[in-house]
């Protein structure tokens, strides 16, 4: 599972409700276009974050759904900006999750939400735009 989590590529969305990538997200890879939105949001890092599939158990499609709403309701009440993306493997049959990247939330911030989604891991990037894999099983 963890070589599946970082094989993984992680796409940032143009625009909301949009299929149109901006920029993919690759694990231990610089991304510039990471530092660009970073700049253009204000923030120095970012969480790319679901709430699908907790602990990697596959949920019905509707129950998924209702979660990412959840999620998406959480960081609109808190104020975080952020954009909508999908988390899919290149090569595996496991569907695309949606996600989202959430700007300026500091790493413990985002171990916190994530956890509370009960996910495995997310990534985070910090003010270098390298992406990482944070591991919490």
């Amino acid at each position: 599972m963890l070589q599946a989590y970082r094989e993984t590529l992680y796409k940032v969305f143009a625009q909301p409700d949009s299929a149109e990538i901006a920029f993919t997200l690759r694990i231990d890879e610089p991304c510039t276009e990471l530092l660009a939105a970073h700049k253009r949001r204000r923030a120095d890092c970012s969480a790319f974050v679901t709430a699908y599939n907790p602990f990697s158990q596959a949920l019905a499609a509707r129950e998924n759904a209702a979660r990412q709403l959840t999620l998406v309701r959480e960081l609109d009440d808190r104020g975080l900006a952020w954009d909508e993306g999908v988390g899919e493997h290149p090569s595996n049959s496991w569907p695309g999750e949606p996600s989202c990247l959430v700007y300026g939330i500091a790493l413990e911030a985002a171990k916190v939400l994530a956890a509370h989604f009960e996910q495995n891991a997310f990534v985070w990037s910090g003010s270098d735009g390298v992406p990482r894999l944070i591991l919490l099983r």
